[in-house]
């Protein structure tokens, strides 16, 4: 008797994340910090994808559907700006939760990127590993809680 595959969207996210099946991808160019984000994240027991500029990751949310997107605004080609705009736009895609990690830090990047549909704003220089941790987990919970 084949074994069935479970359903990922209608699983509870605390038990895709006991199965390794939380999928985040994380889009930042700065590759040291990309590979700490990733690090940190696998010993947290999520699965990983990662972009290194915006037209990566929109193929990656198309194609991998994640259940969150990390991402960095000062981007290669199509910045983060964009991605949210086009997240925004797009009937399939604009119900996964972005968490903005960016160095832009004004009221005024804050609150464009807020508009274009960002859970969260978190500036990198103020946050740790750990607290950025804690805030994909409380987005996640609170985002698949609500649906």
């Amino acid at each position: 008797m084949p074994s069935e595959t479970p359903n990922t969207t209608t699983m509870p996210i605390a038990s895709l994340l006991k199965r390794g099946q939380v999928k985040i991808l994380i889009v930042e160019d700065d590759r040291f910090l990309r590979e700490l984000l990733i690090t940190k994240l696998k010993k947290e027991g999520y699965s990983i994808l990662e972009a290194a500029n915006g037209d990566e990751a929109l193929s990656q949310i198309k194609d991998s559907g994640p259940h969150l997107v990390l991402l960095d605004l000062v981007l290669p080609g199509t910045d983060g700006f964009q991605v949210l705009q086009l997240l925004r736009e797009s009937i399939q895609n604009n119900t996964v939760p972005v968490i903005v990690l960016s160095n832009l830090g004004s009221r005024e990047d804050i609150d464009k990127a807020m508009g274009l549909g960002a859970k969260e704003f978190l500036v990198k220089a103020h946050h740790t590993p750990q607290e950025i941790v804690e805030k994909i987990r409380k987005v996640l919970d609170e985002h698949y809680l609500e649906q």
